[in-house]
């Protein structure tokens, strides 16, 4: 059965949580991208609309993190039709909150849903890699937490090598976006490509005590040992407007720690209270206002489930 019309939302996600790059990632509450799709007899993908990118997306498909991502569902159904699409992107763009991850995995759970949802999430996972490849190459540290939730550990491409770590009861999380764009692409270009023996056994090590703490619900050690990178924070840390201000006014907030969301700017800090959380966020915020620099501030947690769809019409 094909419906008439499909949306799905996709939540925004936090990629490597300081020292798991590419490795680790987990899915927010908020905010997130909606995607609408209907039945068009003109194969392909046409997208239509985007909302709140500033005209900075294209319309293309195939240039489209999220029409890409349509583009691959509609292939592994073997549709002859195709789809009209308007995309509300409710994410900034180059923010470090896996904003076009969210985009991808949105088109791909709505195109699915269009269709009377024939294909489980971890089936829609190749085709959310695909779209996301189309902004930033292929890794599902973002696109797996926004399509799966919770807090998990990414070892591949394949769903079969993602695994669900747990989320602690106490974490809160407050986040600050300053109004300052990171591609991904200028974020990845900084990285060293070779790092010493015992800066890798260090890093391996911060993995592990991050695994322990999570099994622990020890918020305290799960927030010292993201904070301990020594390979990726280091090699971007100039990109972050003010990141060492933000960083002790949010712990002379209360917050336990904080790292680089993704490829930044947004930055993390980890707290043990939802009014805890508030605070810090505000706290960061009033740096970025000192210096008169423009910044959103959100409290927020993980959330357990990622993408779903949110009307589909017969």
């Amino acid at each position: 059965m094909v419906n008439s019309r499909a949306e799905a939302y996709a939540p925004a996600s936090i990629a490597n949580l300081g020292v798991g790059f590419d490795i680790l990632g987990l899915a927010l509450y908020e905010p997130g991208d909606l995607v609408r799709v209907e039945p068009s007899e003109k194969p392909g993908v046409h997208i239509t609309r985007i909302d709140g990118d500033g005209g900075q997306l294209p319309l293309v498909a195939e240039k489209n993190t999220a029409g890409m991502a349509a583009l691959s569902v509609l292939r592994q159904l073997g549709s002859l039709l195709g789809v009209t699409m308007t995309i509300d992107k409710r994410l900034p763009l180059a923010s470090g909150l896996g904003s076009s991850a969210a985009s991808a995995v949105a088109a791909a759970v709505a195109v699915n849903a269009l269709f009377d949802s024939p294909l489980t999430f971890s089936e829609l996972l190749p085709a959310c890699l695909d779209g996301e490849a189309v902004a930033s190459g292929y890794h599902a540290d973002n696109v797996a937490p926004s399509l799966m939730g919770g807090i998990l550990l990414v070892n591949g491409l394949d769903a079969s090598r993602i695994r669900r770590l747990p989320i602690p009861d106490s974490l809160h999380l407050a986040l600050i976006t300053p109004d300052v764009a990171v591609p991904t692409a200028l974020a990845r270009s900084v990285l060293p490509m070779q790092i010493p023996l015992k800066q890798m056994i260090a890093q391996t090590a911060s993995v592990a005590r991050l695994m322990d703490a999570l099994y622990r619900s020890d918020l305290e050690a799960m927030a010292a040992a993201m904070e301990s990178d020594q390979v990726i924070e280091p090699a971007r840390a100039h990109l972050m407007p003010l990141l060492k201000e933000v960083r002790a006014s949010a712990k002379q907030a209360g917050a336990l720690g904080l790292v680089i969301s993704g490829a930044g700017p947004t930055l993390c800090a980890i707290c043990s209270t939802e009014t805890g959380a508030r605070f810090v966020a505000n706290a960061m915020k009033g740096v970025y206002d000192d210096a008169a620099i423009g910044s959103v501030a959100r409290s927020t947690q993980v959330a357990s489930t990622g993408a779903r769809v949110v009307a589909a019409v017969n």
